[in-house]
This record gives structure tokens, sequence and C-alpha cells, in this order.
């Protein structure tokens, strides 16, 4: 395999290439710095770049390798964003606002790190994570690999953008609404959002009063898994800790499913939501395939207590929006659109505050009966293809935020109570752009939403495209 292809290869590969001795780790790292070097200045996909220390990690590797040593990720370059703790480094979250440096990496980055891989860079967000593109004044978009005019969504931007472009194995990156799919289903990878409490966030005791989880972006669904087992777990302190997943989770990626009950909705969660007919068709299609595998398909629409869990959802996005600018160094340098959406999040009342940011067991309880009649449900993942770059600009920015809203129709009720939820490959638009579906599991349950969607990989592949003009365009 060619050095180009390799880079395109994901992590799995990646990680067997380099423990054959098919190619060096420093080889491997060099040929996606210069991936980064010929190609980032289109995309603004990192905001630094660790090249001098990602060289010598990856010479340190090859030694390890030649002494004997194997490690899962040994030698494998991968991304974090920018809201990931990094010893020495502020926590930039997209802003300039951030100074402190970290005294120590995260558990995250601990983790990565002891399992081999390679930090080659940071990867950029919108400010504080605040919008579902990546994009700001003082740092400019981040581009799509697919097309240079569109998004490649956020705020996890970024990393998927690394990743479709083969500037990294695999990245890490956080959802809070959406943030981890989005950008996922945008740049056609995989990304799944675990279950709350599956990967710690320490040195955060958590993120977003417990919106926000941590996880990768991969080109395939054994890369999400593979990584994935590395940075698993919780810390002591951390206020959610996930049930342990009956298998690894490689282990559930290369496992068949079984004949399972798959409900699907194409029922926006609020009111005067429009589902696009090219998104509709995906997820038809996607359940016409899943029928031919095997599985009982069934039409399931349930009522999700739109008013309750959307407000509840808006009003927890507003009072973090305010926390987080009040935490920065220095709040007076984030961005007026920023501002502004902080501000709101300030004058909300103090009692819609308290109902919106407890344990809503009831809700909890009321989001997952669906799952006592199906194993999985089945939901677009966005409500239309992808958005332009600079599309809502001219917007004020409650109009921005209800557009933002509508578009991640289907992603946020799953923060709130937690489940995990994959964004899967699911075709292209008439121009040529990724589309997907989304996968929901029942609580604790990424193990099916693996072998589900590796099943669903083997039948249409999807990791052997890549984009037009960035190199090995298939």
């Amino acid at each position: 395999m060619e050095l180009t292809e390799l880079c395109f290869a994901g992590a799995a590969r990646q990680a067997r290439a380099v423990r054959s001795g098919e190619v060096t780790a420093r080889e491997l790292v060099a040929g996606h710095l210069d991936r980064i070097e010929r190609l980032d200045p289109q995309l603004n996909a990192f905001r630094l770049v660790f090249a001098e220390q990602a060289l010598a990690q990856a010479e340190a590797a090859d030694e390890r390798r030649a002494r004997g040593e194997d490690l899962p990720l040994l030698g494998v370059p991968i991304a974090v964003k920018e809201d990931i703790a990094i010893e020495g480094l502020p926590t930039t979250k997209g802003t300039n606002a951030a100074r402190t440096p970290e005294p120590a990496d995260s558990a995250i980055v601990h983790r990565l790190r002891t399992a081999g891989a390679i930090i080659i860079g940071r990867t950029r967000m919108p400010e504080l994570g605040l919008w579902p593109y990546t994009e700001s004044g003082w740092a400019g978009p981040t581009r799509n690999p697919w097309s240079l005019t569109h998004s490649p969504g956020g705020s996890s931007g970024g990393s998927a953008a690394a990743v479709a472009a083969g500037l990294a194995a695999a990245a890490i990156g956080t959802d809070g609404a959406g943030s981890i799919r989005i950008p996922s289903a945008v740049t056609g990878l995989f990304g799944l959002k675990p279950q709350r409490g599956r990967v710690s966030l320490a040195p955060e005791r958590e993120m977003w009063g417990g919106l926000v989880v941590a996880g990768p972006i991969t080109r395939t669904v054994l890369d999400w898994a593979l990584v994935a087992d590395q940075i698993h777990g919780a810390v002591p302190g951390d206020p959610h800790v996930a049930h342990p997943p009956r298998t690894s989770f490689t282990e559930a990626a290369t496992t068949d499913p079984g004949r399972l009950r798959i409900g699907v909705s194409l029922r926006p969660w609020g009111p005067g939501i429009g589902v696009a007919d090219e998104v509709r068709d995906a997820v038809q299609d996607t359940a016409a395939l899943l029928t031919d595998l095997g599985h009982d398909v069934v039409r399931l629409d349930p009522p999700m207590r739109d008013v309750v869990a959307s407000t509840q959802f808006a009003v927890r996005y507003l009072h973090n929006a305010h926390l987080a600018r009040q935490g920065m160094q220095s709040p007076d340098l984030v961005e007026r659109r920023t501002r502004a959406v902080a501000e709101l999040g300030r004058r909300l009342p103090r009692g819609l505050v308290r109902w919106a940011t407890k344990d809503d067991d009831a809700l909890t309880a009321y989001a997952n009966r669906i799952f006592t009649s199906v194993d999985v449900l089945l939901t677009p993942a966005l409500t239309r293809p992808p958005i332009r770059v600079g599309e809502w600009d001219g917007r004020n920015v409650v109009s921005a935020l209800l557009a933002a809203s509508h578009y991640t129709s289907f992603l946020q009720l799953w923060n709130v109570v937690g489940n995990p939820a994959a964004a899967v490959p699911a075709g292209r638009t008439s121009t040529g752009l990724p589309l997907a579906v989304q996968l929901v599991g029942r609580r604790h349950d990424e193990c099916t939403l693996l072998s589900v969607s590796a099943q669903l990989e083997r039948a249409r592949p999807w990791a052997d495209r890549t984009p037009s003009g960035l190199g090995h365009a298939k």
C-alpha cells in the first residue's frame, strides 16, 4: 500500500502496518505531516500541529517496536479537539480567551499516549463549541474536504475535516448537541456519541451540565472501536459512570448483531421542522437495507415530549454558554455572537435554570420507553444536507440558534438523556456531498450500535471513498 493510500486507511489498518513493519511510525507520521502542510492551509482543520514532537514520538515508537513491544495504537497519528486538555497548553475551546496552561494531560490524552498513539495536533472548533459549524472571526472557517464551500460541521469540525482529508488516522471529538455526529455526518465518517460516563472527561468533572461526552471520529466502525477500547473508563471523582460494555468494542464491531427489531422515525422533535427529500430517502434506503439484512424494521414515530425536551435543552445550552464565557480567563475577548448567546443565558430566570439543569429521570425514562419495543432507533442524522460556509452569517443570534436547532433536531434529546447514538454514512446527495443516518441504542449499549453499523458498512462500504482534489481521490 502506498503511503498516501495508507493515510486514508484508518487507525486499525495503520496500526497493523506499523506492527508488521510494512511502514515505520516515522514514515507514517511524516506522511501525515506532509499532507497537513500541503492541505491544511485550504481546510483550516488544525489550530496547532505538533510536528517536532510527533516525529520524535514516532521515532521512539519505532525503537519500542524494534525491542518487540506491541501496543494497540503504536505509531498511529491521532488528532485531538481543542477542548481536551494537553499538558503545557491552555485548553482553548475555540477562543483566544483561555490563557492558563494545563498542568497535565487529560485522561483521554494520557490513555491515547499509553496505547502508543502519536498526538499529531489539536483541531479547531467554533468558539466555546456553540455552533454546528466551525468558523470564527479571528480564525476563519474550517472547510469540508468534500466541498471547500461547505462546512465540515461542528463543533468537532476540525477533527472530522482532518480525518476525512487523510491528515490523521482518527480524531477525538466532543458532543454536547450532536458535535461528534454532525461533523461525521457531513464528511462521510463514522462518529458514535458514547453513553454519558463512558469516557472520562477528567480533569473536567463534566462539561455543559452533563450534556457533553467525548469519543472518536473515524473512517470505519472498527477504527472507532479500536480507539474507544483504549480511552473508555471512569476515573475517581467522575460524576457519571457508564455500565461496563458487555464485550470489548472491537469484538462488537466484528460480531454479527443477529436479528434485531429496528424502529424507523422521520418525525422531527419539534414543530414546524422539515426533513429534506434526500435525507428522507437516505433513511428509507437504510431501512430497506436493514430489512434485506434480516432485521425486523418497523415505522415508529413516538411522541418525545418535544416542548419539555427542547426547552430543557435550550435552557441548559444558554445557561452553560454563560458559565463557559464567565469561566474564561479573559471573557471580554470572546466574539460578539458568543457574547450575545452568553447574555441570553445570563438573563434566564433562576427557577427555570434549576428545573432544566436537574437530572430528569422522568424524561430519561420517557425517551427510553421506545426501547421496550425495539432494539435500535433509526432516524435522520440531520434534517438537510451540509450547510455552506458562512450560510447563517447574516442572521441575528436568535435566528441562527433556531436554524441550528432545526438542523440538529434529531440529535439533541440523546445528549439530555445520555443514550449512545451514532452517525452512519448513508450515501451522497445529487451533488456528491455525504449523507448520514442516526442509529440510537439503549442506555449503555454501544455494542449493538457497533455491530449494526459494521453490518451496514460491509453491505455498503464507505471508507474507500476519499475527497477529490485532496490526494488519492475516488
